[in-house]
């Protein structure tokens, strides 16, 4: 089963430059979207449902911000909009979609860097949605939490780590969150199979940082430690334009 996440930057400025050429030859099972930027009565039947799969979205209540949507070959078994946390879910952060061996959250993270209280809102985010998915590992599910998580978590994680200790998605005290999901048991995926260095899914418009490849890798596929046996591979794919973030992926023996 192949499952792919892409932060689009508007799902209506991708599909100009490909986005559903991109859907047809990878043939994903799942798609994960973040920054839709777009309410569904925005969209072209192009976008909602010629390709064949069933679209659901998570809109938040500012329009052209923020928003997920998750793609699925096969119809879900059920379908959540956000996590019942009004101040996430007004910002359209979060869909959960279940499936027959797994449960998986498309989630958009916070970004801390304009100002104090958004970095708090950030972390209150990553510390609001952990108890959320340990509860559904104790109740006996599989989980998936996929998506752009704005933290770059290790110093091999983007290129310019000295650089950036006082910038948001960075920060130590940001990383430390990650440090919590990896203690209460998380799995980073992409780092099961890969240790090199120099692998990154963000590039700053600026300064050609693409074609330098001076990036950061901030989109994630986690899973619980007993669902990671069942990973077979876990990648990114920088040569997939149309954003400023590139598509990772996770493939899965179920």
């Amino acid at each position: 089963m192949k499952l792919i996440s892409w932060n689009v930057n508007g799902i209506r400025a991708a599909t100009k430059k490909g986005f559903l050429d991109y859907l047809t030859q990878e043939e994903p099972d799942i798609l994960c979207i973040q920054e839709s930027k777009a309410h569904k009565e925005q969209l072209s039947t192009e976008i909602l449902n010629d390709h064949g799969y069933y679209t659901y979205w998570h809109s938040g209540v500012r329009r052209g911000y923020s928003g997920v949507a998750t793609f699925c070959k096969k119809e879900p078994l059920y379908v959540q909009e956000g996590l019942g946390i009004k101040k996430y879910d007004d910002e359209g952060r979060v869909l959960l979609t279940e499936h027959e061996d797994f449960l998986l959250y498309n989630i958009y993270f916070p970004n801390g860097q304009k100002d104090e209280t958004r970095l708090q809102y950030k972390l209150d985010f990553y510390n609001d949605l952990l108890p959320i998915i340990n509860d559904q590992v104790e109740s006996g599910n599989n989980v998936i939490v996929t998506g752009d998580w704005n933290t770059a978590h290790q110093s091999i994680d983007l290129a310019r780590p000295k650089d950036n200790l006082k910038t948001s998605g960075f920060m130590p005290i940001e990383r430390e969150k990650l440090d919590e999901y990896i203690a209460s048991g998380w799995v980073d995926t992409f780092r099961l199979f890969h240790n090199e260095p120099d692998r990154y899914s963000w590039w700053t418009y600026r300064f050609g940082a693409r074609q330098r490849n001076v990036g950061w890798r901030i989109d994630y596929f986690f899973v619980n430690n007993g669902m990671s046996e069942m990973c077979l591979d876990a990648d990114i794919h920088p040569d997939i334009l149309g954003s400023d973030h590139c598509p990772v992926s996770l493939i899965l023996d179920l």
